[in-house]
């Protein structure tokens, strides 16, 4: 990590009486892929959006590759490569036809075969771009990406709606650009996706950051290894839950519609005693389940929503 690929200072943009963003501060360093967590409605696509030089920003700064795009735009165009939250490509055009428009776009672009066989579209070279599935339509958006061999990548959400396997492929190719050392800035509301891909993450909610660590390091801010779920019975009283903070070993104690997430130190330890003092409040179970702690737990832990919570 030599310096700073991006600086966002003070960022601020509403939309009537919405704030979307809300005087953000935000660093990305240069050759790590960073990750932008949280809800929908969180702010994170109008972030990226202004930072990418769609949007205008009300107020506040934005610094990419130490260039702005107020003085910079043309320069900073030839260095990006963006793949937005929904790409509309023209459908009577072939995989190759595509790439190569938008390679026409850039002074020094990939060949268009070698950016195809970057993203495993090969066989799909010659195919018209309504006859792709949704994972091989999201291939191609990263191929479009790709062509102007940039410096720095914005990945909104790129497996949304994607079938398990489909994300794996698209999770294999920005691993690809990791290891190539370009920049990654990468928005997600999957908890998972961000604990493998990302080197730092930053939780936004209500257009702020409220959390940035490594995934790791999150994790760990919860002081809890590991985490309790549980729901009563129909037609039971939920549990009295400062008893339940008071036992050995539980760290914290949030319940939300009748569900009660413990986090606690030891597993092993901590579902007896959780289990023993559930009976003594006479209270039976509807479900019970554990897991180790993720980064869905910390957002829970900081605001008390879940991340896919509209």
């Amino acid at each position: 990590m030599n310096g700073t690929a991006l600086r966002v200072r003070a960022l601020r943009k509403s939309y009537g009486d919405v704030i979307a963003v809300d005087g953000l501060d935000l660093e990305v360093r240069e050759g790590e892929c960073f990750g932008l967590l949280g809800p929908n409605g969180a702010g994170k696509t109008t972030t990226i959006e202004i930072c990418e030089g769609l949007l205008d920003a009300e107020s506040g700064t934005v610094e990419l590759l130490g260039q702005t795009w107020k003085h910079h735009a043309a320069e900073l165009k030839q260095k990006l490569g963006m793949q937005l939250q929904e790409t509309q490509f023209t459908d009577k055009l072939t995989v190759r036809e595509t790439v190569r428009l938008f390679g026409s776009f850039y002074r020094h672009p990939r060949g268009v075969d070698e950016t195809i066989a970057m993203v495993q579209l090969e066989s799909k070279a010659g195919s018209r771009v309504g006859q792709l599935s949704g994972g091989q339509k999201q291939r191609l958006a990263m191929a479009v990406a790709l062509v102007g061999d940039p410096e720095f990548f914005f990945l909104d959400e790129p497996t949304t709606g994607l079938d398990p396997q489909a994300r794996r492929q698209v999770w294999d190719l920005v691993e690809g650009f990791k290891a190539s050392g370009r920049t990654i800035l990468l928005t997600t509301h999957y908890m998972d996706e961000a604990e493998r891909l990302c080197n730092r993450v930053g939780i936004m909610d209500r257009g702020r950051i409220i959390a940035l660590d490594t995934p790791r390091g999150l994790i760990a801010s919860l002081g809890a290894e590991h985490v309790i779920e549980f729901a009563a019975g129909e037609g039971q009283r939920g549990p009295d839950a400062a008893a339940l903070r008071r036992l050995e070993g539980v760290r914290a104690v949030h319940s939300s519609d009748g569900h009660f997430q413990l986090h606690v130190e030891h597993l092993h330890a901590a579902v007896p005693m959780v289990l023993a003092e559930l009976d003594a409040q006479g209270v039976t179970l509807a479900e019970l389940r554990t897991h180790s702690a993720t980064l869905e737990d910390v957002f829970v832990s900081l605001t008390g929503r879940h991340l896919r919570e509209e």
